[in-house]
């Protein structure tokens, strides 16, 4: 092949390197460990993760963190003991160089939010039978200075469970959805749940532990055994 056409190929292919790496969004990597193994809870039984402490960070300091303002929405589940609540989508974040989309659950109670569903702008009815509305802009203002309360996370890469047990140690017991397999690895004393499906595809929710029965109630009450005990880094 003719050395210039060559060169010129290995120049497209660097710009075209160059030019994905701008697209991406940076990976966040401030000085403080953020990775989705690294849990623990406080003295006032608060589960910290990804830097963050729920019932305590607020949705502002989340925000700032991402360098996102992420897409929040009222809920609206009829079927639910807590009918109303706020959630808020961050599509694509990198923490640490692992990618994931992020929802954040916001902590309020039903008198607040039933004024917020008064004033919202718009409502749509989703499959589901929920129902999703946009705010008012004034009202996202307000929920800027309120804490999160839960944490979902929906990592990009598939997850054996080889690595869950390395990464995440031991569950305190399995649950199996038996209408689609998907395995739930349970870890009450950190306000931990990962969800496994069998392909491997992963969503990881976190609560405080005082709020871990929650988790619970959708779940089989046949669970599976757990496997011996594995390190945690």
């Amino acid at each position: 092949m003719d050395r210039k056409i060559v060169v010129t190929i290995l120049g497209s292919a660097i710009l075209g390197f160059f030019a994905v790496l701008l697209l991406m969004p940076p990976t966040i990597d401030d000085g403080t460990v953020r990775l989705p193994w690294r849990v623990q809870v406080n003295a006032a039984g608060h589960t910290e993760v990804f830097g963050f402490t729920l019932g305590e960070t607020t949705l502002a300091e989340v925000r700032r963190v991402f360098g996102e303002d992420g897409t929040i929405n009222l809920f609206e589940t009829p079927d639910r003991d807590e009918r109303l609540g706020v959630e808020v989508f961050f599509e694509q974040i990198y923490l640490q160089r692992l990618r994931a989309a992020f929802v954040v659950t916001l902590d309020l109670d039903q008198a607040a939010l039933a004024p917020m569903y008064e004033r919202g702008l718009r409502i749509s009815q989703l499959g589901s039978g929920a129902r999703k509305v946009k705010l008012d802009p004034a009202d996202v203002d307000i929920l800027l200075e309120r804490p999160i309360r839960a944490i979902t996370y929906l990592p990009q890469a598939r997850l054996d469970e080889d690595l869950i047990a390395k990464r995440f140690g031991t569950p305190e017991e399995r649950r199996t959805e038996p209408e689609t397999g998907i395995v739930h690895w349970l870890y009450p004393e950190r306000g931990m749940d990962i969800a496994r499906d069998p392909r491997g595809e992963v969503v990881i929710q976190y609560v405080n532990p005082a709020d871990f029965a929650a988790l619970l109630g959708p779940l089989s009450a046949d669970p599976a055994p757990a496997e011996a005990a594995a390190t945690v880094d």
